[in-house]
């Protein structure tokens, strides 16, 4: 690893870490602030699969902090208990956007489904790219094809990390869309919903851009270590 590569790695390490702390205090300050519904969030969850007709997904509760998702395998939406329960802003907005997953699999929405096929690559490659790279560094000079096995393994994540990224936004433009045609929340909520979301995307957006900055610079390391044959 280049002297110039770690210091951009731990700038992204860095931004990342300030992200995540954002997006934490603000799920803490908007769970202090009650909806006007007065609404849990898995009956926010619950009501929103219903009014988009959607009937055969289950809401139900799991452990852990802002472990929210929605699975597609299974048809559930996943809602921390903070969520599961909670009637204020951060529950709506967290389960809101879950239920815009399930929207999004029910419409078919070509990004989530390319993203699902590309499921099975990832954990394919996730599993085998360290040690790839690793080999390819040590190796890089007597045989640098294991290298760029290694690029085109992260390079796999990359592309998942992505087309991950129009799957967040539009996710959340359809939670917010549905929370303001319903009426269930005053204005006031529906911007802090929207905030919350907002810092949630970025989490997704500092993962997607860290993860192409790496690949190019392996991507480098190959084609000088080629260039020098």
């Amino acid at each position: 690893m280049t002297p110039g590569f770690f210091l951009i790695s731990m700038i992204f390490v860095g931004i990342s870490l300030l992200v995540s702390w954002r997006l934490r205090s603000k799920f803490k300050e908007y769970s202090a602030v009650p909806t006007t519904s007065g609404m849990t969030g898995k009956q926010i969850a619950e009501k929103m699969l219903k009014d988009n007709g959607i009937y055969d997904v289950q809401v139900v509760s799991v452990d852990g902090f802002l472990s929210d998702h929605y699975d597609p395998s299974n048809k559930t939406v996943n809602l921390s208990p903070d969520v599961y329960s909670g009637a204020n802003v951060s529950a709506a907005a967290v389960a809101a956007h879950e239920c815009g997953h399930a929207v999004q699999h029910a419409r078919a929405y070509q990004w989530l489904n390319l993203r699902s096929r590309l499921v099975p690559a990832v954990q394919f490659s996730s599993n085998l790219v360290q040690w790839v790279l690793l080999g390819g560094i040590l190796l890089i000079n007597v045989f640098p094809t294991l290298l760029l096995a290694g690029v085109i393994l992260f390079g796999v994540t990359t592309v998942f990390s992505l087309v991950t990224l129009p799957v967040e936004f539009d996710a959340s433009r359809r939670a917010l869309a549905w929370l303001d045609n319903t009426n269930l929340m005053r204005r006031e909520e529906h911007d802090k919903a929207k905030d919350a979301l907002w810092w949630a995307a970025m989490t997704y957006v500092v993962a997607a851009v860290s993860s192409v900055v790496t690949l190019l610079h392996y991507l480098m390391i190959y084609l000088g270590a080629r260039n020098r044959d």
